[in-house]
């Protein structure tokens, strides 16, 4: 019983000794987490939809090759991709396109992420915009408006309504999938966490800061979860 009381006083020792240290380490992975989320975001949010058009393009050749395209990103592995973006270039031009350092890897990780987030997210687009009603658009050209003017006047608002809630999954998934560039030892917060475990800063064989980033992550797709309630709920007044 004293023995169990002494080892309890010793981890708490430890742990009040480091966790400023522990703390420091996991919000600067989480910064990282987070910028590489929203260049994510940033890239594949136009880039989507941008993709999805091409796959409902009348050209044939141009539609199939782009739905090629998209099977292979989404029926593919990340990690694999992300391996294939980041080794690759170097062992076919004989040297690193992305440069060295934290830099390098950030940029082969984000290109990755924009082009496999670009695909699913184009899918979820082109159900949106298909899921609007043909007789809609035609009484849109019946009107005389252009085909531009029909997209954003009458396809866009209805388009939005239905993508959202698939969105916002996509987009959660995409925090937890952050944790996954550290195959490529991108310095995000799981890796941060893990240092703990191997040694780093001089602490090492510690898991429990691993259980720390499990409520940065919490915590950030809580919030996401709010934001994205919110906006469900502003939408509600546009009956599909």
């Amino acid at each position: 019983m004293f023995s169990v009381l002494v080892q309890k006083d010793v981890f708490m020792s430890q742990f009040i000794e480091q966790f400023p240290i522990v703390f420091e380490s996991l919000n600067m992975g989480f910064l990282q987490t987070v910028k590489l989320f929203f260049v994510t975001l940033v890239g594949a949010l136009p880039l989507g939809l941008i993709i999805s058009f091409g796959s409902m393009s009348k050209f044939k050749p141009l539609s199939g090759l782009v739905k090629i395209i998209v099977w292979i990103f989404r029926g593919s592995p990340l990690m694999i991709q992300m391996l294939i973006i980041y080794y690759m270039p170097g062992l076919v031009f004989g040297t690193p396109i992305w440069g060295g350092g934290e830099d390098g890897r950030f940029t082969a990780a984000a290109v990755a992420f924009i082009l496999n987030y670009a695909c699913y997210f184009s899918e979820i687009y082109r159900g949106g915009i298909e899921g609007v009603p043909v007789g809609q658009q035609e009484a849109g050209m019946v009107l005389g408006m252009t085909k531009s003017e029909i997209f954003f006047k009458v396809t866009l608002l209805q388009m939005i309504k239905r993508i959202v809630p698939p969105m916002s999954n996509e987009i959660i998934t995409l925090v937890k999938d952050t944790s996954l560039a550290r195959i490529i030892a991108l310095q995000e917060i799981i890796w941060a966490g893990q240092a703990f475990l191997k040694g780093s800063h001089g602490i090492s064989g510690q898991i429990w800061p691993l259980f720390f980033t499990g409520v940065y992550y919490l915590l950030f797709c809580g919030i996401l979860t709010l934001l994205f309630g919110k906006l469900e709920k502003k939408l509600d007044y546009f009956k599909v």
